[in-house]
C-alpha cells in the first residue's frame, strides 16, 4: 500500500506534464496506477492525505530547513560564504536574486506539487464510501488546510500567483489554468479553504499518534494570521480584515489549555522530550528520533566545530550563521538570547550560531538523527498578533497586555518598566517596533522574521529600515543592494517563459 501512494503521488505535480505520442498513450504500465483508479477505498484517502502532509517537510516548503527563503532573506540569518555552491543561496540574503535561481525555482514548484497533492485528494475523494460522513469531511479539511498554507506561503512571496482548486489531467488544461491572479483573489482562497476546514469535526487540539496533524486550534491561527496580513498588506478591508483577524485569533486564544504564558518555560517549547505533552504548541511537523528517514536534522545542522551543545555529530564548519545585527538586538538578561545562540570559540570558527534547536541525546545518535519537531504554529506567536492587531485597532492598553505576557514569560521588564530605560526606548520608539522587536527575539530562526517585516512595513519603508541598519551589524551581505523590487521574489524564468503575458514578471526583475 505505501508503494501505491508514491504512486499516487508522482501523479500530482500542477505543472510538469508534458506531451506524448498516441502510441504511447496505448501502452499500459502493469506497475503504474492511474490516480481514477486508485482511490477504491477510505485507507487509499487516508494514504494520500497522508502524502499531502509529508509534503511539509521538505526543504523546499515549510520544512525546519527552509530558512533560506525566510530567515536568510531578512537581518536574522545569512551565509558569509558567497564562493562555490552557495553562490546561489547567497542570492537571497544579499539582494541579487535572479529569476533563474534554481533553489527559487525548486521552491516554487515544490510548493505547487503540495497544492497538486491535495488538489488529487479533493478531487477524487468523493469516488470512495465512507462509513461516517464526519471522516471523509476531515479529510478534506486537512487537505484545504494544507492547500491554504501553501498558497499562504505563494502569496507573501510573489505577490499575484495561479490558483489551481483541481486536479489537472491534460496538457490544456495546464495551460488554461497557468496565469497570475490578483493577490486579493488568492486571499479569497486561502480564507474559503480555511473556513471550510474549521466547519469540520476535527478536534481542538490533537493528541498521541495524531501529533502533526491539523486541529482546529490551528485552523482558527491560520485565519487570524492571513487576516492580519490581508489588513497589513492590501489597500482595501482594513478594519475588516483586522476584526476578522481578531476574532479567530481571540477563538484559537480561548482553547488554550494552559492559564498563563509563563507556565510554560520557553526551554520547554524546544524540548525533545516535552514535544508531545507542551500546552503551547498548536501545529508541528513531527519527526522520529534515531529515524533515518524521518528524523530532524536541524540540531546537527546548525551546530558550530568544535561544539557539542546541539549534537553529538561532530561539525566542521559555522552551522547556521547568525547575524550581529540579531546579536545587537536581545536586551541584556534576555533568557532567550542565552537558549537561542552561542559564540563559537574554535581555532576555525569563531561566530554566533543557533543552538535553539538540540539534541544531544544518545537516541538521536553520532548521525544527528534529533527528535525535533518543527513548530510551525504556538502560542507566543497567537499571542503576539493578538497584541499587534490590537495596536492597529488602536487599542494600545490590551495590546501592551498581550505584549507583556510573552515579555514576562521571557524574564524581561514589563513595557512600561521597558520604555523608561533609555536603550530600549531608543531602539523601539513605538508600540508597532516593541511588537516587532519581541516577536524578532521570540521567533528567532522559526522562519517568522521575513514575514514580519513585509507586514510592519511598505516596500518603501522595508528599503529604509534595512539601510538604516550598520553594514558591519549585517554580514558581508550588501545591504546598499536593497530596492523596491525585493518585496516581492522574482517569478522564476522557466514560468515567465511559459507565457510572458499571462505569468508576468515581478517589477525590476
Amino acid at each position: 500500500m505505501k508503494k501505491h501512494i508514491y504512486k499516487v503521488l508522482a501523479l500530482s505535480a500542477i505543472l510538469s506534464l508534458g506531451a506524448c505520442k498516441k502510441d504511447f498513450l496505448n501502452q499500459s504500465n502493469p506497475n503504474a496506477i492511474a490516480v481514477e483508479n486508485y482511490f477504491k477505498t477510505e485507507n487509499d484517502v487516508l494514504l494520500a492525505v497522508n502524502g499531502v502532509y509529508q509534503s511539509l517537510r521538505s526543504s523546499n516548503t515549510l520544512g525546519e530547513n527552509s530558512g533560506l527563503f525566510t530567515d536568510e532573506r531578512s537581518d536574522d540569518a545569512g551565509r558569509n560564504d558567497n564562493q562555490s555552491n552557495a553562490g546561489e543561496p547567497f542570492q537571497f540574503n544579499d539582494f541579487s536574486l535572479l529569476p533563474s535561481n534554481s533553489y527559487l525555482r525548486s521552491h516554487w514548484l515544490a510548493l505547487y506539487e503540495a497544492i497538486g497533492r491535495t488538489n488529487v485528494v479533493l478531487t477524487n475523494i468523493d469516488k470512495v464510501s465512507f462509513a461516517n460522513a464526519a471522516t471523509k469531511e476531515n479529510y478534506k479539511a486537512e487537505a484545504k488546510f494544507i492547500r491554504a498554507i501553501m498558497y499562504f506561503e505563494l502569496v507573501r512571496k510573489w505577490g499575484p500567483v495561479p490558483v489551481v482548486t483541481k486536479q489537472l489531467s491534460t496538457a490544456d488544461e495546464v495551460k488554461e489554468n497557468t496565469f497570475r491572479v490578483p493577490e486579493a483573489d488568492v486571499y479569497n482562497q486561502i480564507v474559503s479553504d480555511l473556513k471550510d476546514a474549521l466547519n469540520s469535526t476535527l478536534p481542538n487540539f490533537q493528541t498521541g499518534a495524531n501529533i502533526g496533524r491539523i486541529s482546529k486550534a490551528a485552523i482558527n491561527a491560520y485565519l487570524g494570521k492571513v487576516y492580519l496580513t490581508m489588513a497589513t498588506t492590501l489597500s482595501a478591508n482594513k478594519a475588516e480584515n483586522l476584526s476578522n483577524a481578531n476574532t479567530y485569533l481571540m477563538a484559537a486564544y480561548n482553547m488554550k489549555a494552559f492559564g498563563s504564558l509563563s507556565e510554560i518555560p520557553y526551554t520547554d517549547v524546544f524540548d525533545v522530550a516535552k514535544k508531545a505533552t507542551c500546552k503551547e504548541l498548536i501545529f508541528q511537523i513531527s519527526n522520529k528520533q534515531g529515524d533515518i528517514s524521518f528524523s530532524s536534522s536541524i540540531a546537527a545542522n546548525n551546530q558550530a566545530k568544535g561544539e557539542t551543545i546541539n549534537s553529538l555529530k561532530p561539525s566542521t564548519g559555522i552551522g547556521g550563521n547568525v547575524k550581529l545585527d540579531l546579536i545587537n538586538e536581545y536586551e541584556t538578561s534576555d533568557l532567550r538570547k542565552d537558549f537561542s545562540v552561542k559564540f563559537a570559540n574554535d581555532p576555525i570558527v569563531k561566530d554566533w550560531f543557533i543552538t535553539k534547536f538540540r539534541d544531544a541525546s544518545q537516541l538521536a545518535t553520532n548521525a544527528g538523527y534529533g527528535g525535533n519537531d518543527w513548530i510551525l504554529m504556538r502560542y507566543a506567536d497567537v499571542i503576539l498578533m493578538l497584541a499587534e492587531v490590537n495596536m492597529l485597532q488602536g487599542n494600545d492598553a490590551v495590546a501592551i497586555q498581550y505584549l507583556d505576557m510573552v515579555r514576562t514569560r521571557a524574564g524581561m521588564p514589563l513595557y512600561a518598566v521597558a520604555k523608561t530605560d533609555a536603550n530600549y526606548a531608543a531602539k523601539f520608539p513605538t508600540l508597532k517596533l516593541a511588537i516587532l522587536h519581541e516577536r524578532r527575539v521570540e521567533f528567532a530562526f522559526e522562519h517568522q522574521r521575513w514575514f514580519d517585516l513585509i507586514r510592519n512595513f511598505t516596500a518603501a519603508e522595508l528599503v529604509t529600515y534595512l539601510k538604516a541598519k550598520p553594514q558591519s551589524s549585517y554580514g558581508i551581505a550588501k545591504l546598499a543592494n536593497v530596492t523596491l523590487k525585493d518585496r516581492y521574489y522574482p517569478i522564476p524564468f522557466d514560468e515567465v517563459k511559459l507565457d510572458p503575458v499571462k505569468m508576468y514578471q515581478n517589477p525590476g526583475y
